[in-house]
């Protein structure tokens, strides 16, 4: 065979598979209500749009994490499908063509509206997804906080945000989502309440102190939060020796951790000292006693809550409960 006769051949094995492929692409096709040919994939339409963004393909291949080669083959391949020239020659630079411009002009608006939706999305699911919480600054170091590793391994899809606060709650304006709250004050109509379990009291302190407890010779520590909690529960317990002295914390998870240290006997709310009296670190030998208050979930809105909040109240209800109705071992 001539060398003229082998070019000949080449030409043809080259038309014939350019042919076959779009022959191919359209029998694919045909069951789509557009062609696949008028939908260029968007891997070559994001390499274009890059390199026309960016003036130059080796920029565009840095920008995707792809080879120069990559990027060139894509736009190729793009100009090919489309049936017309997106860039030429300029120096030794690349500018658009006429046609080239226009569908620069239209992806860039697309990859943006698409940028914009997909990250509008992502911030959507995230909210679903994320939960704040609200609780009382006692019960979120003393009970809430070692439980939520447990929360988070049962439901590792929520981010659960944690707010400490104490009394009516500014649900609006801080963004809180359900509140944690000992049930003593005025609760607006708005608002709706599920109780989770009773207000119990006691003197705790640590094994130490047990003899100085029932001789009396004892420093009784209480909180700031509630300055009359010693001589209300002193009046009914007469039979209990009177301390040295009270002296007073700001919170009830100083008081506790004082007795913990062994500064003196808190009279702390079970929900605070449960977990020490189950080690053994903290005895309570008067026990606990209800104050006629209760603890309780707060929302407003929805009358029933759903979807995460529904995970949350599980969480606060199930949790609290189960602890919390467990007897203390006897000291």
């Amino acid at each position: 065979m001539c060398i003229r006769h082998w070019f000949a051949w080449i030409n043809y094995a080259k038309l014939t598979q350019h042919e076959k492929r779009y022959f191919l692409r359209y029998i694919g096709d045909m069951g789509s209500p557009m062609r696949r040919s008028e939908i260029p994939s968007l891997d070559d339409l994001r390499a274009f749009e890059t390199t026309a963004r960016l003036g130059s393909v080796r920029l565009a291949a840095n920008s995707l994490a792809l080879t120069h080669g990559a990027v060139s083959r894509r736009i190729t391949k793009l100009s090919e499908d489309l049936g017309f020239k997106l860039f030429e020659k300029s120096g030794r630079g690349l500018r658009l063509t006429a046609s080239g411009e226009m569908l620069n002009l239209t992806l860039g608006r697309f990859f943006t509206e698409l940028a914009t939706t997909v990250e509008s999305l992502r911030a959507a699911n995230a909210q679903q997804n994320s939960l704040v919480l609200s609780c009382e600054p006692s019960v979120a170091m003393r009970w809430l906080i070692p439980r939520l590793a447990n929360f988070q391994a049962v439901h590792p899809d929520i981010a659960l945000h944690l707010s400490v606060a104490g009394g009516p709650v500014e649900f609006r304006r801080d963004r809180i989502d359900l509140a944690i709250r000992r049930l003593d004050f005025a609760l607006p109509e708005a608002w709706h309440v599920r109780r989770l379990f009773p207000e119990r009291v006691g003197p705790v302190m640590s094994p130490q102190l047990a003899p100085v407890f029932a001789s009396g010779n004892y420093i009784a520590l209480g909180s700031k939060t509630r300055a009359d909690a010693w001589s209300r529960w002193l009046s009914t317990h007469p039979s209990v020796r009177r301390p040295t002295e009270i002296r007073f914390y700001d919170h009830h998870f100083l008081i506790v951790e004082a007795a913990l240290a062994g500064l003196g006997v808190a009279l702390s709310p079970r929900v605070l000292a449960t977990d020490d009296v189950d080690r053994g670190r903290l005895i309570a030998p008067a026990g606990f006693e209800p104050d006629e208050s209760h603890y309780g979930l707060i929302w407003a809105g929805e009358t029933e809550l759903s979807g995460k909040s529904e995970l949350s109240c599980f969480m606060a209800a199930g949790t609290v409960q189960s602890d919390l109705m467990i007897p203390l071992r006897a000291p």
